[in-house]
């Protein structure tokens, strides 16, 4: 109810009368009216229009005699008017009633704004008296009117036709009126007005609603978990994974042979009293240090389970880990959220299962059995495979070791010393020992004192150089393998390693032996002739793809990945020049043509950086042609200008270079000089969209997984391995691949003996810290990478300098070599003519004829190098070059012992590309040139 309704309460509980004085009464009856044995049965008296009150007919009623006083009243006869009320005896006689006395007008109660101009626009309507209630068809009677000469203060009505606000009269409210609210024509629309605030009528409408709502889904709710808990799995009836044969994982060749397998084909299961309590602490500090006190699961945990889909570890207990491992029918492949969350919500139900039939003690117990450990499942495994020993014989370090790779058991089996991964190790090892004193100060027969705590040292894990599995290149394939079936089939540790599924590959096992023979072959020759070995820190990568298919058939990744788990489908470089083909096919893209003419001049200055040649050489007017050839960095820096850094980088993306690599790239015109970091795979993928005529598929390894039940499981890029990506046309892939033949000369290292038509391109980055060598032929893609894996510069013992085009292209010639002994001889597709020719050389002007000193030769042949390992230059002038001014040339650098950083000061720099091998600033040699190098040997 509103406020101005309950303020008009008691006016409604008047009678409906006629109005009997100025103040409209509302038909009550005066202070002087008649006694109550006097009165007529409440009627209504009869309208002026009819006579008045009392007609001429009514007897008169003499007055009483003064001597007696009062004389009794008598009884005189009234019309039957019905049940009409009566007015007071003095109205009857035109004496005026005595008034209520009036209140202030701060005190009195005032008709609203809105009710007040109803009334007004009503009209004589809203003033008339109701019709008579006893009788539906009485027709309603006129108003009694004042006459003009009554000197009263006019009602609420003749106050409002004159424009003046009516004054109410107390006690009728804000209507003054008396009797019940008229309707008028608002009411139609809104019965009555709530002035109220919108929050508050909000809640008064939808509380009793949202009540029984929420009631609804709280019964829901229970008697969905009940019913789930009534139908989930009991402990004691479901098969568990114990009872089943395991299978291990077979990786294949692409031939069929063996190459690798996950897992082992049984598991020895262990009872509680014989592992040690120095184990169960080292779990407990680790997982759950609570265990024997807390219940079946942690909520915080498993709120963060739904929010993230299980992606964020760490908050499940030891009884819900148990049930997960444990029982075969919840580590079923549910790759979908849905059922990520189903399974969890199954798991919470068995785990509450558990902990009621089952001890604390047979849930560790079964735990330990159960569990991934990285080197082997179950505990008993985990002992074996990372100390040789038996479970029983784990000492405390030992037992805290085993608890600790259970957070990541994968990154933890075989850690690199000094890696990331090791030193994680290690911080989970000392947050385990912590835990350790914490269990000994809640209970002193568990864990240990501070001091022993102290006393511990970090357990050193057995190499895996001896396991069959993971020796020489077999563990590179597990490592690839297992990433490839994460990102691609979504597998887990567990699923690798006891799922039993056959893995097929694309890798020649011929083709695996004979990368790693090309790199033994060049170790062994800068051995022979220096008498010392590559330093350990040198990293060669080598990896060969397939254009057609995108398949990965063979990589170098290191000697041994038990020691050296670096390889080439992971580490990365700077491209150095091995990066222009993507500037190129950028350019043709947008029709400018090998014809287009460029300043092969140095030093250049484009966006504030200054780009030079390699050892200084000037060309003159170059084409695309003969800029690829000779890799001239101010043309190509020029020409990335030209067509935009973000275009080049574009069709590095399509071409296959991941775009987290592009993400960390200078985006200037330098991009051209192979400021990019890619691995041998990166590059390996990229240039076979060229031999593909333009066409990208996507790299992979793994070719088929079929599980135990013989079913083939679809990865999540199957659509796109059937036809891959257009990144380019097949006009740009062919002129971009005619430019890089035109690298490949009758005597460069990577010239194939057999004749057969290749194309490619070197790389050298600034300071020799990397050198490529990235080549194909139609049918066959493959790149060669050098790195040191301190990013420190390239150091051979023997080579004074260090180019694309020495050891990498002879580590690509001799695996190509032997790879595509006895294939066909395909050809590539004739230049297409792609573009328009644009001139972008400044304009010649004329110049005193220079010296000899100041005209360098444009290319030195390699055959005039003294020594074939050293790099021609220019021939030199008969007056040196003024050092005071060209302090970076090389013939006013000191020799130094240094390697092939340099030996003198350089201005500092934007990193580049360069090829000379001798060091220098970006003001010196910033890129690379590019050139052979040396003689064939």
């Amino acid at each position: 109810m509103s406020t101005e309704r309950r303020r008009s309460a008691g006016s409604r509980r008047r009678a409906d009368g006629p109005a009997d004085d100025a103040r409209g009464n509302g038909g009550r009856r005066g202070r002087g009216g008649p006694a109550e044995d006097e009165r007529a049965s409440a009627g209504r008296r009869r309208p002026e229009g009819d006579g008045g009150f009392w007609d001429s007919e009514r007897p008169q009623r003499s007055a009483a005699p003064a001597d007696r006083g009062e004389a009794p009243r008598r009884a005189r006869p009234r019309d039957d008017y019905g049940d009409q009320p009566r007015r007071s005896r003095a109205a009857q006689n035109g004496a005026e009633r005595p008034r209520r006395p009036r209140p202030d007008d701060e005190d009195r109660p005032r008709r609203s704004r809105a009710t007040a101009s109803l009334a007004l626009d009503s009209g004589a309507d809203t003033g008339r008296r109701r019709a008579r209630e006893n009788g539906d068809d009485t027709e309603e009677r006129p108003r009694r009117r004042r006459p003009p000469e009554d000197g009263r203060d006019g009602g609420r009505r003749r106050a409002a036709a004159g424009g003046a606000r009516s004054e109410s009269g107390p006690g009728r409210g804000t209507r003054g009126t008396g009797g019940r609210r008229r309707k008028g024509p608002a009411d139609d629309d809104n019965d009555e007005f709530d002035d109220r605030g919108p929050v508050k009528r909000f809640f008064a409408k939808t509380w009793k609603p949202a009540l029984i709502t929420c009631g609804v889904l709280f019964v829901l709710g229970v008697a969905g978990v009940g019913i789930a808990y009534a139908m989930a799995p009991s402990p004691n009836d479901m098969d568990s994974q114990a009872d089943v044969d395991l299978e291990a994982t077979l990786v294949t060749f692409d031939g069929g042979g063996r190459a690798t397998q996950f897992g082992e084909s049984t598991r020895i299961p262990v009872a509680r009293d014989q592992i040690p309590e120095t184990v169960i602490d080292g779990v407990l500090a680790a997982e759950q240090r609570t265990f024997y006190d807390d219940g079946a699961i942690n909520p915080t945990g498993i709120l963060r389970g739904v929010v993230y889909g299980g992606s964020q570890g760490g908050g499940s207990t030891i009884t819900q880990q148990m049930a997960r491992n444990y029982y075969d029918r919840l580590t079923k492949d549910e790759p979908s959220r849905i059922e990520s969350l189903i399974r969890k919500f199954n798991e919470i139900m068995i785990s509450f299962k558990v902990e009621q039939q089952l001890s604390k003690d047979q849930i560790i117990e079964q735990y330990l059995n159960t569990i991934y450990f990285g080197r082997g499942l179950g505990v008993q495994a985990a002992a074996q495979g990372y100390f040789g020993k038996d479970v029983s014989e784990l000492d405390a370090a030992e037992g805290a070791f085993i608890g600790t790779v259970i957070q990541q058991p994968g990154n933890w089996a075989n850690p690199q010393p000094g890696s990331i991964h090791d030193d994680a190790l290690r911080e989970r090892w000392g947050y385990t020992v912590g835990g350790l004193v914490e269990l000994n100060q809640d209970n002193p027969e568990r864990g240990l004192s501070q001091a022993e705590a102290d006393e511990l040292e970090f357990p050193e894990p057995l190499s895996l150089a001896d396991n069959d599995n993971y020796s020489g290149y077999r563990g590179y394939i597990q490592e690839a393998v297992k990433r490839e079936l994460d990102s691609r089939y979504g597998f887990t540790q567990e699923q690798l390693v006891s799922g039993g599924y056959q893995v097929s590959t694309s890798l020649n096992e011929d083709w695996m032996k004979y990368a790693e023979e090309a790199v033994q072959e060049q170790k062994d020759r800068i051995q022979e002739q220096s008498g010392q070995e590559i330093p350990e820190e040198t990293q060669f990568g080598i990896t060969a793809v397939d254009p057609a298919t995108g398949e990965i058939k063979a990589f170098y990744g290191g000697p041994n990945a038990a020691t050296n788990a670096d390889n080439s489908l992971v580490q990365r470089s700077q491209a150095g020049s091995a990066f222009k083909p993507y500037v190129l096919a950028a350019a043709l893209s947008q029709d400018i043509s090998l014809d287009s003419q460029f300043d092969g001049d140095g030093p250049l200055s484009i966006g504030g950086v200054t780009v030079n040649n390699d050892s200084n050489v000037n060309y003159g007017k170059v084409d695309l042609v003969q800029s690829t050839a000779d890799s001239i960095n101010t043309s190509y820096v020029q020409l990335a200008d030209y067509v935009t850094p973000a275009s080049v980088l574009d069709t590095a993306r399509a071409a296959g270079i991941p775009q987290e690599q592009l993400d960390t790239a200078e985006a200037g015109p330098n991009i051209a000089l192979g400021t990019v970091s890619v691995s041998a795979l990166d590059q390996a993928s990229g240039y076979a969209t060229f031999a593909n005529k333009g066409v990208q598929m996507p790299r992979h390894l793994i070719t088929e997984v079929v599980g135990r039940d013989g079913e083939t499981l679809e990865p999540n890029d199957a659509d796109k391995l059937q036809s891959g990506t257009q990144a380019f046309s097949p006009e740009v892939a062919a002129d971009a691949t005619y430019a890089m033949q035109q690298v490949i000369t009758s005597d460069h290292n990577a010239r194939l003996d057999d004749g057969r038509p290749m194309a490619g391109k070197t790389g050298t980055s600034n300071d020799a810290v990397s050198a490529w060598f990235v080549g194909y032929v139609p049918q066959l893609t493959a790149a060669v990478g050098l790195h040191r894996s301190d990013n420190q510069p390239l150091v051979l013992p023997g080579e004074d300098s260090i180019y694309g085009g020495q050891m990498p292209s002879r580590i690509w010639k001799s695996f190509m070599t032997k790879a595509l002994e006895g294939t066909e001889q395909m050809q590539f597709p004739s230049r297409a003519g792609v573009g328009q020719m644009i001139d972008l050389a400044p304009t010649p002007t004329p110049e005193p004829e220079p010296s000899p000193s100041e005209t360098p030769e444009p290319e030195p042949e390699p055959s005039e190098t003294p020594e074939p390992s050293q790099t021609p230059d220019p021939e030199p002038s008969d007056e040196g070059p003024d050092c005071d001014v060209e302090f970076w040339n090389p013939e006013c650098q000191e020799e130094s012992p240094g390697g092939p950083g340099g030996g003198g000061p350089s201005p500092p720099g934007n990193p580049g590309d360069e090829e000379d091998g001798r060091g220098g600033g970006i003001f010196g040699r910033l890129g690379s040139g590019d050139r052979n190098g040396d003689s064939p040997q």
